[in-house]
């Protein structure tokens, strides 16, 4: 995502609430558990603990083929992240339930001609949206702008035969990156996946892979995870499959965000569409208190440590962040009457996120986000 968003809201005062917590604490608040959490604790059923309950006969989504079940499986099951409910209540309330309205500034750092071009530049963008923080200079601005600038010089430079040719220093020019990208062999890679499945079963072209989803966000996820390897996010945690599947789900909202929800962009099942566990979500929840972290973990977050790809640390992270958002979602309808879109959410809590230099996100090396 990037930072050019533009708010839009009547009841400001309630929104600098949810800047308050975020800004007047260096540490985040409540964000350690009083002692280091055992390996197997149980919180499963109706146990409840320090104000975290959850019933997993009650909730209507918990299947395990998609990825807000998934997320609640390994909530049930967490030793080292936990949702602070009670905290999560508060900040709902203290913003009574208003989230401003955030509009996608595609006259910003996104290519957008209401056609088959921008389709072509998303699905790329989304291949490539991963891992900046390796080099502290370079953001997701840097490719959104020096895709679309790409495809202004030259209107062919994203075709499936030429994404199939690319190399990493030839895609580094493209962007204007005077150094090596963070995993560019990988992203190099990416871009001939992404090229070569386009000419094999969509005829090069990205609206066609759009077209065959029947208008459907979840169906469009799954053909993206189908025939694109390298958009399929998911790991194992303690024996089960768990999906996340960021940027094929980012891939939707960025259709339906562009198009403003028409056309390409028109899906008849966008809610079920979740937040996209990233980097800086997770952070700014734990800065709310909503998540809190186990002793080990915060120390290896606030050091800027590594945490492994695939390890219970980063899978708890992830998932936490996603049913956090789903239990957000659920009170701002149950309380306040607001049909609010979990992608909504997302770009809400982002949009703080990365407006916050000092804020500690964790560190994992990672093709998926």
């Amino acid at each position: 995502m990037g930072v050019l968003w533009s708010f839009y809201t009547t009841r400001l005062p309630r929104q600098i609430c949810l800047a308050s917590r975020l800004g007047a604490r260096k540490s985040p608040r409540g964000h350690l558990w009083k002692e280091e959490p055992p390996q197997d604790r149980q919180i499963r059923g109706q146990e409840e603990e320090e104000g975290y309950k959850i019933n997993r006969e009650k909730i209507p989504w918990m299947r395990m083929e998609n990825v807000a079940g998934t997320s609640a499986w390994v909530v049930s099951r967490s030793s080292h992240v936990k949702v602070d409910s009670v905290v999560l209540e508060e900040v709902i309330g203290e913003i009574e339930g208003s989230i401003p309205r955030i509009e996608w500034d595609f006259e910003g750092i996104h290519y957008f001609d209401n056609g088959p071009l921008t389709v072509q530049y998303l699905l790329v963008l989304d291949a490539l949206n991963f891992c900046f923080w390796p080099d502290k200079d370079l953001s997701y601005d840097h490719l959104a702008l020096g895709l679309k600038e790409a495809l202004q010089n030259d209107k062919s430079a994203l075709d499936a035969d030429r994404l199939q040719s690319y190399t990493g220093p030839e895609l580094r020019e493209m962007l204007k990156w005077p150094r090596p990208l963070p995993l560019e062999d990988e992203r190099a890679r990416l871009m001939h996946e992404v090229g070569l499945e386009l000419d094999r079963s969509f005829g090069g072209k990205a609206t066609n892979l759009v077209k065959a989803s029947g208008n459907s966000a979840l169906s469009l996820v799954a053909l993206v995870t189908k025939h694109f390897p390298g958009f399929r996010d998911h790991s194992l945690y303690k024996g089960h499959q768990v999906f996340f599947n960021k940027r094929a789900q980012i891939f939707v909202a960025d259709l339906w965000n562009a198009f403003k929800g028409k056309g390409f962009g028109g899906f008849h099942d966008i809610s079920s569409i979740t937040i996209f566990a990233d980097y800086i979500v997770p952070a700014v929840l734990r800065q709310l208190g909503i998540l809190k972290y186990s002793l080990s973990l915060s120390t290896s977050v606030d050091s800027n440590s590594e945490i492994g790809s695939g390890t219970e640390e980063e899978v708890e992270i992830r998932a936490c962040s996603i049913y956090a958002v789903e239990k957000m979602r659920e009170l701002l309808k149950s309380k306040y009457g607001k049909q609010v879109l979990s992608l909504e959410l997302d770009l809400w809590l982002w949009c703080f996120g990365v407006k916050d230099p000092s804020l500690k996100h964790h560190r994992t090396l990672s093709i998926y986000y």
